[in-house]
């Protein structure tokens, strides 16, 4: 690897301390195609300087609930190719989710003051049972998907 491009890239720890991302991440995401390195420095691998827009990419799709196959279709040979017909939809899911969790809250709020003897008295209770009933949650770590 000429001297230039070892001077240019960047070694995974610093790609890991400008990120925050463990080495073991950004191997993953190579792993998966969503980085590429450039060579190795000994061990250590060598990213290009754009590594870490691609990784803020990837973290702003991953904040957005896309997936990382979602997110590495948009990365081509040319650079990265938004999908806007994604976005727009991934837009509504969070909109919808929002309207969700307002109604949660409110729900939440009122039961923690109702003034009923008991919550299962409550008319405001039993709904928000009756609504998280039908909308279980399919793992411990994921509300109402």
């Amino acid at each position: 690897m000429s001297q230039s491009i070892k001077q240019d890239a960047l070694d995974i720890g610093d790609v890991s301390k400008k990120t925050g991302l463990p080495a073991s991440t950004l191997r993953y995401y190579e792993e998966k195609g969503l980085i590429k390195s450039n060579g190795r420095n000994g061990l250590r691998r060598l990213f290009p300087p754009n590594t870490i827009q691609r990784l803020a990419l990837i973290s702003l799709g991953r904040t957005a609930g896309l997936s990382l196959e979602e997110i590495g279709t948009m990365f081509t040979p040319d650079g990265p190719e938004i999908d806007r017909e994604l976005l727009l939809h991934k837009a509504d899911e969070i909109d919808q989710k929002i309207e969700e969790l307002k109604l949660m809250s409110k729900g939440l709020r009122h039961t923690a003051a109702c003034k009923a003897p008991s919550h299962f008295e409550c008319p405001t209770f039993l709904k928000l049972l009756d609504s998280a009933g039908k909308k279980a949650p399919q793992s411990p770590h994921k509300f109402g998907k």
